[in-house]
């Protein structure tokens, strides 16, 4: 049989490998190794929202195909939420569209939103798949990176390198807010900025707020959709994974204006086309829970991201304390390392542990090249052993 005189990948896609958590979970699975590299939470989420599911089961209720947009009372759910915690009115059947996690939501709005040649701004280090998504779309990402910033103790957005980076060619802003893997939240006043920026030259913007209720201290998750002028150009999403920790059920969502989210489920319904039908009735019982669920999953989990950043600065490591999300960025040339790469896949021999190194999240790698990232949403027990594995360092 003669050889293919072609590669089966497309170009687009032709930089884009094994993702960076497939090779680091592996990499745990092989070596015993504690795995605070991928972003998944070790044990499950209330018994009330896996029993709704098992009774939707049970009932017959989206064991065939769900409705294209998601069952109503998802959306009627999803709806409430954004009113009652945001003052954000969405229709539920026309602004509403539920999806197969947020990743597909962001999949959707790319493919859906963006043209060939069109310039998406994304703020770096950022998640893996917008790079992915941006390119399938054919548009060409342009990066704004995040600094560290000493005074203010966390990761800033340079207002002035973003309105430089907008060009005629540009159509769409992708926000990430909380901000994985620094773990910043846009303040007020960076969110206002890319506002009055997206509205004074027409732009889109799509914004990942998965971990919307995850945010500690003295930091406020305000969507941008808030914001005079953007609801109209602001396709907001969101997920039940991070928030009830159940990913494995994949049930995300997203919200904006009828001509928006009507563009992003034409483009939906030709790549899951539908998803998680009896998961999607449970997650609706989820979103209605009382406040005090939330303020106690908070407290519970910043109780977690502090044991392990006082485990990774005792062991050495220069920390950036999240005021969102459950990763923590720490820089190891504290402890005389120059490559994050090469120190996370030699971590697991040294110590036992797993984590992610930042820069496969940057195109400018030499701003990222010594920052690597743990996650936190594990058991306390857990933490502390790794973070008694890491004094080893």
């Amino acid at each position: 049989m003669a050889a293919m005189n072609r590669a089966p990948l497309n170009r687009r896609l032709a930089g884009f490998g094994t993702t960076i958590f497939a090779e680091m979970s592996a990499l745990a699975a092989a070596t015993g190794s504690i795995n605070l590299g991928q972003g998944f939470p070790d044990t499950d989420g209330p018994e009330e929202i896996r029993e709704a599911a098992v009774r939707a089961l049970r009932d017959g209720r989206g064991n065939q195909y769900p409705p294209g947009p998601g069952v109503p009372e998802l959306r009627t759910a999803i709806a409430a939420h954004q009113s009652q915690r945001y003052g954000l009115s969405y229709d539920s059947d026309t602004e509403v569209l539920v999806t197969a996690g947020a990743t597909e939501a962001i999949a959707a709005s790319l493919l859906a939103l963006v043209e060939p040649g069109d310039e998406v701004i994304a703020l770096e280090p950022y998640y893996d798949s917008y790079a992915a998504c941006i390119a399938m779309a054919g548009g060409t990402r342009v990066p704004v990176t995040l600094r560290p910033d000493a005074a203010e103790a966390r990761f800033v957005l340079d207002l002035d390198e973003l309105r430089a980076a907008v060009t005629d060619r540009t159509r769409l802003i992708l926000l990430n807010t909380p901000h994985n893997p620094t773990g910043t939240v846009l303040t007020r006043d960076e969110l206002a900025a890319v506002a009055a920026l997206a509205v004074e030259r027409d732009l889109l913007v799509v914004t990942d707020e998965v971990y919307e209720h995850l945010v500690f201290d003295d930091a406020e998750h305000i969507p941008i959709a808030t914001f005079p002028g953007m609801r109209e150009r602001t396709v907001t999403i969101s997920s039940a994974g991070k928030t009830f920790s159940f990913t494995g059920w994949k049930v995300g969502w997203l919200t904006g204006p009828p001509d928006l989210t009507t563009a992003v489920r034409t483009t939906k319904q030709f790549l899951t086309y539908v998803a998680s039908g009896p998961f999607q009735y449970a997650m609706a019982e989820a979103l209605r829970f009382p406040e005090q669920y939330f303020e106690d999953f908070r407290a519970g989990m910043r109780a977690k991201r502090d044991i392990l950043a006082e485990g990774l600065r005792a062991a050495g490591f220069d920390v950036f304390l999240p005021r969102g999300t459950y990763f923590i960025t720490t820089d190891i040339a504290a402890l005389g390392e120059k490559d994050g790469v090469t120190f996370c896949r030699s971590l697991p021999e040294r110590c036992g542990v797993v984590a992610i190194p930042n820069q496969v999240f940057y195109d400018h790698a030499d701003a990222g090249r010594t920052m690597i990232r743990f996650a936190f949403c594990k058991t306390e027990p857990v933490l502390r052993e790794a973070a008694a594995r890491l004094a080893r360092l």
